[in-house]
């Protein structure tokens, strides 16, 4: 589910005060807020404060009862794929649960990405993940920069697509969520780990190639290391 434009820097704002409040547990289940008292206490307007609701609502975070404001939800409701939700946990006191259950995510999708990329990539996708890899190895040495993000996020999510399973696919933005937040939050090494670069060329020289086991091995391969390196970065 899209949510709803967030149109300025004031509605971006409160969305992203509410919703980290919301995650990190400072606003728990079942407690209520008015509109009114969210646009007064911060100093918006009712509209943009409703606008902001809207959006909290869309990600499941809190529903809108009548009469009686604005609920938040149990976490079983939440989106929890929605890439706000999921950097707002990273960026919070949950975020090493969120790791372990994105690189449990990971672990299942990946492989299965690459496993079937090598029969249905087009031309032109396995000429750009050949293209990617290329990219990420002139970059290597400054892995926690924008441009070695950039081309991993876009080599991710072009594997996901390439799968030719539309659900995989849909699932790039939480993938691009998992990248993002291991930079953001410093979990991503300044060189990057030769094997894990290595591993990217296997993935897209075996899709290309349309050797299907040995893309999703070496996609395991990946995922595995992205998670150890994580768990030693967050510790």
């Amino acid at each position: 589910m899209n949510a709803p434009t967030v149109a300025g820097s004031v509605h971006e704002s409160l969305v992203d005060e509410l919703g980290r409040a919301i995650v990190d547990g400072r606003h728990e289940p079942g407690s209520r807020m008015l509109t009114v008292e969210l646009a007064q206490e911060r100093g918006v307007s009712r509209s943009a404060a409703r606008e902001a609701v809207r959006v909290l609502e869309s990600f499941g975070l809190v529903w809108v009862r009548r009469k009686s404001g604005v609920e938040v939800r149990p976490r079983a409701d939440w989106n929890v794929y929605a890439p706000e939700v999921i950097a707002w946990r990273l960026a919070g006191p949950g975020r090493d649960e969120q790791l372990r259950e994105l690189s449990q995510l990971r672990s299942v999708i990946e492989p299965l990405a690459a496993h079937l990329a090598a029969g249905a990539a087009s031309s032109e996708q396995k000429v750009e993940l050949v293209s990617l890899v290329v990219a990420m190895g002139e970059e290597d040495h400054e892995a926690d920069r924008e441009r070695y993000l950039t081309a991993d996020v876009r080599f991710h999510r072009l594997l996901l697509d390439a799968s030719g399973n539309g659900m995989l696919a849909a699932l790039g933005g939480t993938v691009e969520a998992v990248l993002r937040g291991r930079t953001v939050h410093d979990l991503m090494p300044h060189v990057a780990n030769q094997s894990a670069v290595q591993w990217h060329r296997d993935v897209a020289f075996a899709v290309a190639s349309g050797d299907a086991g040995a893309a999703a091995a070496a996609m395991r391969n990946i995922v595995s290391e992205a998670d150890e390196a994580m768990q030693r970065a967050a510790s």
